[in-house]
């Protein structure tokens, strides 16, 4: 029988004056699922303009959510939180695939609603029954091909943040999608969900050096 060791480092990179990122291989309730190392949570509201300007890009490859607002000819970046993506990895295809969608650029998807999901359950089938999971707000995106996806936060999975263990949603921590939804989130906001051998895009290189934004992981 293969025995899986709770706690594997599979990889360890040095990203530049930023430090060094790890990631871990862990038996998630039964899961074999991937954790990393927290980083500091960036959030600037002050800098933001046009809220409407601003739009989500997310980073499968290192699970970090960003917020950017397009400033004139510069993109200046407002947030950045945490993230977890889904077990697997790949395009999504079908309901329980355990895959994240991705997208691109130009065919970014969208946020539909936001509701108030502090009371929302959910069985995960690993014994826990069912129990609190999406934190203060759910943002449902509108993926096509697929439905049910959201940004969430991680009552309960708090450990997961970051790395790959949900079943399709991203999860943020829960003080995390609180300051998300306070500070930039609303109605109709781009997202941009990149697949996970997608880089930075030159906008992102761009403005993370001209505002010295220093970061852990970069795998």
């Amino acid at each position: 029988m293969k025995t899986f060791i709770n706690i594997l480092l599979l990889l360890l990179f040095p990203v530049g004056m930023s430090g060094q990122a790890h990631e871990y291989v862990v038996n998630d309730h039964g899961n074999q699922a991937v954790r990393s190392d927290r980083d500091v949570r960036i959030s600037m509201p002050e800098l933001v303009k046009v809220k409407k300007h601003c739009f989500i890009l997310m980073s499968k490859k290192d699970f970090y959510l960003y917020v950017y607002e397009a400033q004139g000819k510069d993109t200046v970046l407002v947030a950045r939180y945490d993230a977890a993506f889904s077990l697997k990895k790949g395009q999504k295809q079908r309901k329980g695939d355990m895959k994240t969608p991705h997208c691109t650029f130009r065919n970014p998807f969208k946020i539909t609603q936001i509701v108030d999901a502090s009371k929302w359950k959910h069985d995960f089938g690993d014994g826990r029954g069912s129990i609190l999971s999406y934190g203060k707000w759910f943002m449902r995106l509108a993926t096509p091909g697929s439905k049910g996806i959201g940004i969430h936060g991680s009552t309960n999975n708090r450990s997961s943040v970051p790395g790959r263990a949900s079943e399709g949603c991203i999860r943020l921590l829960d003080e995390d999608i609180i300051d998300l939804y306070k500070n930039f989130a609303f109605v109709g906001m781009k997202v941009v969900i990149k697949a996970e051998d997608v880089d930075d895009l030159p906008f992102e290189k761009r403005a993370m050096e001209r505002q010295k934004i220093q970061r852990k992981r970069h795998f």
